[in-house]
């Protein structure tokens, strides 16, 4: 079972870390009370099978000391339990302009404590949780992106490129637009088997369709620019960060032309190793 501990300053960063681990696959539980953790850890590990990552915050919200949260790590390491902690953190005047800017209280100040003061209380209280953690994470410069790929770079066993699940749709755009969409191509200028007698009532799934868009030239031209600019996008939209792409591909109808460009797009991303499905929005629409 992989276990980890996400701890940290507030206004570090630990809310959108443990989202993260979520979207990879991790059980995550927030704000847990330190005695509770083995109980918990050993209740996972009797159900690995269905539940084999967890990840736990726990932070000064907790308390002001933290015997507590290393006599559990004790008690992780007699269950023999292997557990990482992540520490999160940020430089004092990052996190002071961040509450600053949300205007939220920090856990630790009261009417006779400055948020200054709080922070730096705050620092010097985790400091040796810090000093037992596995990995830091310094978010001062960090966007969510960046902060996302940094958190699958040591957690996503499966890689970066597996967590982006990209959708390709073909539609008409007599039924207008699809609202997910991220990326629109318009495949209209591509010459329409619809005035074609014998294919008329055929659609992109069928080969006689299929062949009849990609004999011409420009519909060759467009594969080959298109691929480039896709082998240019994918893996700037994974450092960004992003798990779902989804790529609608259109044409008047959404039977004819959209549909087959949308088998060739998904076929190509598949093949540079991306999870890649196809739908067909308005494929079957009269």
């Amino acid at each position: 079972m992989e276990f980890v501990i996400i701890s940290g300053l507030s206004g570090g960063g630990k809310s959108k870390t443990a989202s993260i681990l979520e979207d990879i696959g991790f059980y995550v539980v927030d704000n847990l009370p330190a005695p509770l953790i083995p109980g918990l850890a050993q209740l996972f590990m009797a159900r690995e099978k269905t539940c084999d990552r967890v990840a736990l915050v726990c932070d000064i919200r907790s308390g002001q000391t933290f015997e507590g949260l290393f006599a559990a790590l004790d008690a992780l390491k007699k269950m023999e339990c292997a557990y990482k902690i992540l520490f999160i953190e940020a430089a004092p005047e990052t996190i002071l302009k961040r509450y600053k800017e949300t205007r939220r209280s920090h856990p630790l100040m009261n009417d006779t404590c400055t948020l200054e003061e709080a922070v730096a209380r705050e620092r010097a209280a985790l400091a040796g949780v810090r000093a037992r953690a596995q990995y830091i994470i310094d978010t001062t410069v960090l966007s969510t992106a960046k902060l996302r790929g940094e958190v699958m770079r040591l957690f996503d066993g499966n890689g970066e490129r597996q967590q982006m699940r990209v959708s390709v749709t073909s539609f008409g755009y007599k039924y207008g637009l699809p609202m997910e969409a991220d990326l629109v191509l318009d495949v209209r200028f591509l010459p329409n088997p619809f005035y074609m007698e014998a294919l008329r009532s055929h659609t992109g799934m069928d080969e006689d369709v299929y062949s009849f868009v990609f004999g011409y030239q420009q519909t060759k031209d467009f594969m080959k620019y298109l691929e480039r600019l896709l082998s240019f996008l994918l893996p700037q939209y994974v450092e960004e960060g992003k798990t779902e792409l989804v790529i609608a591909v259109g044409c008047t109808g959404g039977q004819h032309r959209s549909v087959a460009i949308t088998r060739a797009v998904a076929e190509f991303i598949r093949q540079k190793g991306y999870a890649a499905v196809e739908k067909h929005r308005d494929m079957t629409r009269a």
